[in-house]
């Protein structure tokens, strides 16, 4: 075999195998992505469920865990969400590390590597949750604990209202992106028809602006567990929403966050099919 020859099959054997990377890590992404709507799609569902007083479980992760549980396959079904929860880590983590690119720079990579590192994390909870039953305390409790443990680090009242702060402010640029309609640049939009595009836009819209409002209210909780030294006052997902019942108009704002959340999930859904990845 000539030189030239044996160049062009060793080039072709990289291509072959950079494509085959390239899938198994975009299906990576796409069950990462769908098992983040199907954890917003319950969370949403029980937050309804409390806003009308008929909810019994924590509307948060563990309590969307919990009512996956009590389905028929519940076990099975929640091993398959932390095999989803560990590929999107799989797949943030390779676009922080692997992807090449002028747009790939610094700040993207840090980020993807943080959202890597929150994937695996969920992952591991998730799978904690799944082979012990769901023992363990809620993500409210969880909250004043690590509250509560920081508060008394040196600097640990900076630290936790910094810590609020980073969330309202992630909140914020959460429901401004969504608000922008960002996330349409992620999408491949030239798939879809005109009445799936304007479907896929209301739900990130709406889906997004709902998760910013959430995350930037766990946020203020913690700013003001930080001001008043008392940890008691943070709260977490679940509690957060139940706030949202004590506003002047009553249940209903938490109903229209809830919807918003579910629209999220279905968003997430819609990322899984289309996202460029």
């Amino acid at each position: 075999m000539s030189t030239r020859a044996h160049g062009r099959g060793r080039t072709k054997a990289s291509s072959v195998r950079r494509t085959a990377e390239h899938e198994t890590l975009s299906a990576a992404g796409r069950a990462g992505f769908a098992a983040r709507g199907v954890v917003y799609v319950l969370i949403g569902a029980l937050a309804i469920q409390m806003a009308l007083g008929s909810g019994g479980k924590s509307a948060d992760r563990q309590g969307a865990l919990a009512k996956i549980a009590e389905q028929p396959f519940g076990k099975i079904m929640l091993w398959v969400l932390v095999v989803g929860f560990g590929s999107m880590a799989l797949w943030r983590a390779s676009r922080a590390v692997l992807t090449r690119g002028p747009e790939r720079k610094t700040p993207s990579r840090l980020l993807d590597g943080g959202r890597a590192l929150f994937y695996g994390f969920i992952c591991w909870a998730t799978a904690t949750y799944a082979a012990g039953g769901g023992q363990g305390s809620s993500g409210n409790a969880k909250s004043k604990d690590w509250t509560a443990s920081v508060l008394k680090l040196a600097y640990g009242q900076f630290l936790v209202a910094a810590g609020g702060c980073l969330l309202i402010g992630i909140g914020a640029v959460l429901a401004t992106r969504a608000a922008m309609r960002k996330f349409l640049r992620q999408l491949e939009t030239t798939a879809m028809t005109s009445r799936t595009k304007q479907i896929v836009t209301g739900l990130g819209v709406g889906g997004g602006v709902a998760r910013g409002i959430v995350f930037a209210a766990a946020g203020i909780f913690i700013l003001i567990a930080a001001i008043q030294f008392d940890a008691d006052e943070a709260k977490g997902v679940d509690a957060t929403l139940r706030s949202f019942t004590q506003t002047p108009i009553g249940p209903w704002l938490l109903v229209a966050v809830a919807i918003g959340l579910i629209l999220f999930g279905v968003f997430s859904f819609a990322s899984a099919r289309w996202r460029r990845l």
